[in-house]
């Protein structure tokens, strides 16, 4: 199964919300981020995503790592995601929607039983964030 490596953001508020994005033309919310440039380390790669696709300024030391994640890809059929994962934190009015998204949501642990999902946010990444029995 082919691999597409990306860099992912666990985003929180100040309420403990948590950021999830749609790309046009998909129907699952996810983590922002995405793919490196040439030359870029992971860290590089989101703070990049972040400002294109968010708007969001974010200084690479602000980013905790938190580890590497594969799960399937929601949107490229038989392929495998594999995710540098960072955490940092925002307010909603230091994003907005820009280049290819669609969407974004500030969402608790009930929004995200009523969403469409990525893996990797599903069997990962909102985990973190919201850790069972918190």
């Amino acid at each position: 199964m082919p691999d597409i490596h990306v860099s992912a953001a666990i985003i929180t508020d100040a309420e403990g919300r948590v950021l999830v994005v749609r790309k046009r033309g998909t129907e699952r919310f996810m983590q922002p981020g995405g793919k490196p440039e040439p030359g870029e380390t992971t860290a590089q790669t989101l703070v990049r995503e972040l400002h294109e696709e968010l708007g969001l300024e974010v200084d690479e030391g602000s980013l905790r790592p938190l580890g590497v994640f594969v799960s399937a890809a929601a949107n490229e059929p038989g392929h495998r995601v594999v995710a540098n994962a960072f955490a940092t934190t925002a307010e909603p009015a230091d994003v907005r929607v820009q280049a290819e998204l669609a969407e974004l949501r500030w969402i608790t642990p009930e929004d995200a039983e009523t969403l469409l999902l990525a893996p990797l946010s599903e069997e990962h990444l909102l985990p973190i964030a919201w850790p069972p029995g918190r």
